[in-house]
């Protein structure tokens, strides 16, 4: 279907708002630590204004087809554009990292973490929520790769700087993941733009062009190897088992508003990218693809929740249940169906949400009790009740509770895996789901 145009301004407005204001701040001298809370909130205010208007004008009757299209010229001489719209694949996204944002500079006001320099980490996070907005609405592989990346470098020096006692370590770990799979993954697509050539008539980075040629003039050889970049390339961002490990100690290591900020938009980002670039590009590739995909869904499920009880730090408890509700994600994402699709989707967002709540009582927590040693903070529902309650609600949640936001992650993506796409093996796919169900059980347990 043909993009449909609207309103020019809206999507770059919504995009270089929180770019606007770290630009703003860069005027004004660290010392002033108060107006640049104030900046920073208000900036993130602005952006989610905006956010809400995109949610309010979005046409909802036409959400399969790409909306406030804008195609300019951009860097002309590989043919790539600024080229951005949002669908009903990236509303959602789009929402929660609006949302999120306001809420981390709330926290920021009396929690900016040692050495502080509330100007140079405010800004950072201003920076981050242009990278995640700018990959959400990004329609060129030039333009998402772009702000793909924006977001690499602000996270490093969050961890670096603002870190814990093994920040140098974990900071570290992190870039090294991330550029070696940012490195496959800009491979897979300069060898779309070359391959995809002859059937187009054209190279072109274009992701609607792209996604309506489906790989075709592109030979089977060539369209595995480039999706197997791109498992790697996202896989190691969701994070997928095995290239998960660097996770919990980016989340150990990282201030509360890094953890925050990085498991519930962050993540987020890899499985993005597998169902707006990777799947539609590359159909034929994807169903090869699926059923190892599907499989190491499981296993993250069922390695995460394992994970999940020999852990005695919370933060570390919370980042190894990422890995298992990412698993459930991908569970969704690997069995091709609209209905899959769209509970990874749902799962995302409900993530984003639950964990985020985590990382934030983690921090209050941590200010509180000063530790997070896990055997050493019993009694919090009468020591601080509401803390403690707000804690059992978003266990609850996380858990996968019957009616909140965990449960309607989960068990869509869980049914989903009965009934695959045409051309998976059933048998293989209900297997995945009764070990995807036994991962909810273990959830239970931590």
């Amino acid at each position: 279907m043909d993009p449909i145009a609207g309103n020019d301004w809206l999507l770059t407005a919504l995009v270089f708002a929180p770019l606007a204001g770290a630009l703003i701040m860069a005027l004004f001298p660290s010392e002033e630590e108060g107006l640049h809370k104030q900046l920073a909130l208000l900036t993130s205010l602005v952006t989610l204004g905006l956010g809400v208007w995109l949610l309010l004008d979005f046409d909802y009757d036409n959400a399969g087809q790409i909306q406030y299209w804008l195609d300019k010229e951009w860097i002309e001489v590989i043919g790539a554009g600024y080229t951005i719209g949002v669908d009903g694949m990236s509303l959602p996204l789009i929402a929660l990292s609006v949302l999120v944002m306001p809420l981390v500079f709330i926290y920021s006001w009396d929690h900016i973490p040692s050495p502080g320099n509330a100007k140079a980490f405010l800004m950072l996070m201003l920076i981050l929520e242009t990278g995640m907005l700018g990959t959400f609405v990004a329609q060129d592989l030039i333009l998402f790769f772009v702000f793909f990346e924006v977001v690499l470098l602000p996270m490093f020096f969050m961890i670096a700087v603002w870190g814990g006692e093994d920040r140098r370590y974990a900071s570290l770990k992190f870039f090294l993941y991330t550029l070696f799979g940012s490195a496959l993954m800009l491979l897979g697509f300069l060898a779309l733009f070359f391959l995809s050539a002859d059937s187009l008539g054209e190279h072109t980075f274009n992701m609607v062009d792209l996604t309506n040629n489906a790989g075709l003039g592109i030979t089977r050889s060539s369209q595995l190897l480039i999706f197997g970049g791109m498992v790697l390339g996202f896989g190691v961002k969701v994070p997928m088992f095995p290239f998960h490990t660097w996770l919990p100690d980016a989340h150990t290591q990282a201030p509360t508003q890094g953890s925050v900020i990085l498991a519930a938009v962050l993540l987020k980002l890899g499985t993005y990218g597998f169902i707006r670039i990777a799947i539609p590009m590359l159909p034929e590739a994807a169903e090869a693809w699926a059923p190892y995909i599907g499989l190491l869904a499981v296993i993250g499920i069922i390695y995460g929740a394992l994970g999940c009880l020999a852990q005695t730090d919370m933060k570390r408890l919370i980042a190894f249940s990422s890995v298992a509700h990412m698993g459930f994600v991908m569970l969704g994402i690997a069995t091709l169906t609209d209905f899959g699709i769209n509970a990874a989707i749902f799962g995302m967002v409900a993530h984003g949400l639950i964990t985020g709540m985590l990382f934030f009582v983690a921090g209050s927590v941590k200010e509180r009790y000063h530790t997070l040693e896990i055997g050493r903070l019993g009694g919090m529902l009468v020591q601080a009740p509401h803390l403690g309650w707000i804690l059992g609600f978003a266990a609850m949640a996380s858990l996968g509770l019957p009616g909140l936001a965990g449960f309607w992650g989960e068990f869509p993506a869980i049914l989903s895996a009965y009934n695959p796409a045409n051309g998976l093996a059933e048998e293989t796919f209900r297997g995945y789901m009764v070990v995807a169900a036994i991962g909810t059980v273990l959830a239970a347990g931590y």
